[in-house]
């Protein structure tokens, strides 16, 4: 049973390999619309620059697809860290030593999407009042998570100071 248990580890292949899959086709989604977006900016260049705000939003829009595709890489790169294999020559800010390092890092980019998601509609909206109570709505979130972050890392280094005690 205990080898059973042990090698049920590998199931999380599928968890990866489907975040690793969604983080590659939301990069390619991205690039797709940011080469869409190429020859609307040469024409703003050419003198009709009546669709700025728009294509500033398409691009907006884009930088998000981008980092919803990080989250998913993220996801990705930690599992595997986590379930498979822990020494893939990763840069040591990527590391992902335990489930607390990938809650951080995932919540530091949900923090981010939902910044350049409010910035998206702060550039669309039409009705102010609306505009107040979602960033109202959004800050309130980015400051439960930022103190959930603050959580984690006060938990840390707890642990730390008590391992390194004699």
């Amino acid at each position: 049973m205990k080898h059973i248990l042990a090698s049920s580890r590998f199931l999380m292949i599928i968890a990866v390999l489907g975040s690793f899959l969604a983080a590659v086709m939301l990069a390619l989604l991205g690039g797709a619309i940011m080469v869409r977006l190429i020859p609307h900016v040469f024409v703003m260049l050419s003198g009709e620059a009546g669709e700025a705000k728009a294509i500033a939003v398409d691009f907006i829009a884009a930088v998000d697809i981008f980092l919803l595709s990080t989250i998913f890489y993220i996801i990705a790169l930690g599992l595997y860290e986590l379930f498979i294999d822990d020494n893939l020559g990763l840069p040591s800010w990527m590391e992902i030593h335990d489930l607390d390092d990938l809650k951080e890092k995932i919540i530091g980019v949900v923090i981010i999407v939902m910044g350049v998601f409010f910035l998206e509609k702060v550039v669309t909206w039409k009705d102010e009042l609306n505009l107040l109570e979602f960033g109202i709505s959004i800050a309130l979130v980015i400051v439960a998570l930022t103190y959930f972050l603050s959580q984690i890392s006060k938990r840390g280094k707890k642990v730390n100071q008590i391992e390194s005690q004699p």
